[in-house]
């Protein structure tokens, strides 16, 4: 498969750009896995994959320090991988087990790491913004210096909790960079259908909020987009938004055959912008990498969620007695 060709050097590091490599291609090769399982029963309920859009978490998380916090939508297990949670409990967690970082009790959407500063994927559009603004509130009240990376889609953008937080965060210049994981389909509508601001970024600027458009498909622009961002932040400039442009190459969810649009549009943008494509060719052309190497990392990354998988087979469905704990009443 041919990606767009990278036109100039990167002057990235080649141990970054392994990393990102490694990092992105563990998010793609979970996900085909969860699909899997997905199919065969395991997963049940719902189960939104991340494939195609990884270069947003991945550059944002190159540009986030320790305790920065993060929380997303239901769209999360990209989020909870970028962020270090450990790959058998995010997906015994997906499977509804024991060893789940829920303790099986939470799936997809309910998935919390206090230890990875990662609060949550959540179910009702847009309801993580306002959150992600309280925690932002919160950083800012204790004078940490830390930054919230509060990620919605295009879909939730217009939600009206989200310009009611938008106004919040202005006023009280809080440490949170809006992003909008723009992947052009609010579920199945195509966004022109359905937003009538081409550019979701400016919405921002009623409230005063800077922002910009940024190449969700190229992880290294998007780490610069991030670290401009929360230079912002950390100097006491209040929120930023970016729309970071990117694309979903499965359906909004697994119950989604995506007849919204045609195979030859997936396929168009798996051959000539795939995220993970474009570093192999950073990595091959500026000699970072052999094709070996690539093959070395693919079949380690694949070990590492066969592994995952197969913990997340046998760990033991939660006890009878899990229902009465972990709830406020």
């Amino acid at each position: 498969m041919a990606a767009r060709k990278a036109t100039a050097k990167s002057n990235t590091s080649k141990e970054d750009l392994l990393t990102y490599y490694r990092d992105m291609l563990l998010i793609r090769r979970f996900e085909e896995k969860a699909g899997q399982l997905y199919g065969m029963g395991l997963i049940g309920g719902f189960c939104h994959l991340y494939i195609g859009q990884e270069a947003v978490v991945v550059g944002l998380e190159a540009a986030a320090e320790e305790g920065d916090k993060r929380i997303t939508s239901y769209r999360d297990h990209g989020h909870m991988l970028a962020c270090g949670m450990d790959p058998k409990g995010v997906m015994a967690e997906l499977t509804g087990r024991e060893g789940g970082l829920s303790k099986g009790k939470g799936g997809s959407m309910h998935m919390f790491s206090k230890e990875k500063h990662f609060y949550g994927g959540h179910g009702i559009v847009g309801a993580q913004v306002p959150l992600g603004a309280g925690l932002a509130f919160a950083d800012k009240y204790k004078g940490n210096g830390r930054v919230t990376f509060a990620y919605f889609g295009d879909g939730a953008a217009n939600q009206g909790q989200v310009y009611e937080t938008f106004n919040m965060a202005a006023l009280w210049r809080l440490p949170v960079v809006f992003v909008i994981e723009n992947n052009q389909y609010a579920m199945g509508t195509a966004q022109k259908r359905s937003t009538s601001t081409p550019e979701l970024h400016t919405r921002g600027l009623a409230f005063g909020i800077a922002g910009e458009t940024v190449d969700g498909m190229d992880v290294l622009a998007v780490k610069a987009a991030g670290e401009k961002a929360v230079a912002a932040c950390r100097a006491g400039n209040g929120p930023y938004i970016l729309e970071v442009m990117t694309y979903r190459y499965r359906g909004h969810s697994m119950s989604d055959p995506a007849k919204y649009r045609t195979r030859e549009e997936v396929q168009k943008m798996r051959d000539e912008r795939d995220a993970i494509e474009h570093v192999r060719e950073l990595l091959i052309q500026g000699k970072h990498a052999t094709e070996d190497d690539l093959k070395a990392i693919d079949k380690d990354i694949k070990a590492i969620v066969n592994e995952a998988a197969e913990f997340s087979k046998e760990s033991p469905e939660p006890a009878l007695s899990e229902l009465w704990t972990d709830i406020y009443a």
